[in-house]
């Protein structure tokens, strides 16, 4: 009996660890009305905010935008902000270090104390995550070309329903797709699961490439890939996916990534 329980307990404490040591992340989507928005943005991530996140330990912060080769709205300008934690608690605690930090409050007051009537954003949007169990922490992608012809792929998979989700989601983990893109060489920042956002129930993931070229290319590869077409026709991945998102950003001249 004690051995039993001795295992039980090893096996809780042991899931525990591996629960801790997945990244936590945070993607904002600053949601813009004007270039005058846009440009106080800019200045705020760039002179005070990532320098910041870097003196609270955070050492890398991705700044993205929408690339040339997306069409959206003539009205809708949008930042992305992928924050990389290494727990939750990090993430908790990184307000009140904004708050002490009087550098950061010092650089960043055009943004941090405008006007009610002259905000530098018409909103933010939030979304958390949670890395994946077989890919728990980011990765900073090998990638050599100038950065204005880069593509980052944001791809965003909402699920019919929450078991059906899950299984997505086992099709990367258990379903090896995390390592057919890695084969692949799809250079991944992370894959994680949705747990507060307006898509759910949803995961993510960002892919990167040296430029368009690259990014067609490699998902003609993929689409022709054996395991792919075995793993996409497997009886017990079939209806996974309700609604799918795919975003073509480019970083930013002061993005980490």
């Amino acid at each position: 009996m004690r051995i039993v329980s001795f295992f039980i307990i090893w096996i809780l404490s042991t899931s525990l660890i591996s629960a801790a040591t997945r990244d936590f992340y945070q993607l904002k989507i600053y949601h813009l009305k004007n270039q005058e928005q846009e440009n106080r943005v800019d200045a705020f991530l760039e002179k005070a905010y990532i320098p910041a996140l870097h003196r609270a330990h955070i050492s890398h912060v991705g700044v993205f935008k929408p690339s040339s080769f997306m069409k959206l709205p003539a009205k809708e300008q949008l930042i992305y902000v992928f924050i990389p934690y290494s727990s939750y608690e990090e993430y908790t605690k990184l307000e009140a270090a904004l708050l002490n930090d009087q550098e950061y409050i010092k650089l960043g007051g055009d943004y941090l104390n405008a006007a009610h009537n002259n905000a530098a954003y018409e909103r933010i949007e939030t979304i958390l995550l949670n890395a994946f169990i077989n890919s728990p922490n980011y990765n900073t992608p090998a990638l050599t070309g100038p950065k204005q012809e880069r593509i980052y792929e944001l791809r965003s998979y909402e699920g019919p329903t929450e078991k059906l989700y899950h299984n997505k989601v086992d099709m990367f983990n258990k379903g090896d797709e995390i390592g057919l893109f890695k084969r692949l060489g799809f250079n991944a920042v992370f894959y994680g699961e949705v747990l507060a956002g307006s898509k759910m129930p949803n995961l993510m993931y960002l892919t990167t490439f040296e430029n368009k070229q690259a990014r067609d290319e490699h998902w003609e590869a993929f689409g022709k890939d054996a395991y792919w077409n075995k793993l996409s026709s497997s009886p017990i991945y079939q209806n996974n996916v309700s609604h799918s998102d795919i975003l073509l950003l480019t970083p930013t001249t002061y993005s980490d990534f």
